[in-house]
């Protein structure tokens, strides 16, 4: 699990999911930080992604 700050001040809330190296990456952007969490399977990262999105209210999360 890494957390960072967003540069800039806030960023806008949103979730993105990314696969890389074989590898699922779950980055959630909310207020002034942001966390990635990586998962070996995709359905695991989708998931968690899904939960995020509807904790954050969001319509939907992206798929990079």
């Amino acid at each position: 699990m890494v957390d960072s700050e967003i540069p800039n001040g806030k960023g806008h809330p949103c979730i993105e999911v990314i696969e890389a190296c074989g590898e699922w990456f779950v980055r959630v952007v909310e207020e002034d930080q942001g966390l990635t969490r990586s998962f070996e399977l995709e359905s695991l990262a989708l998931a968690f992604a899904e939960g995020q999105r509807i904790r954050l209210q969001l319509d939907e999360f992206v798929r990079l």
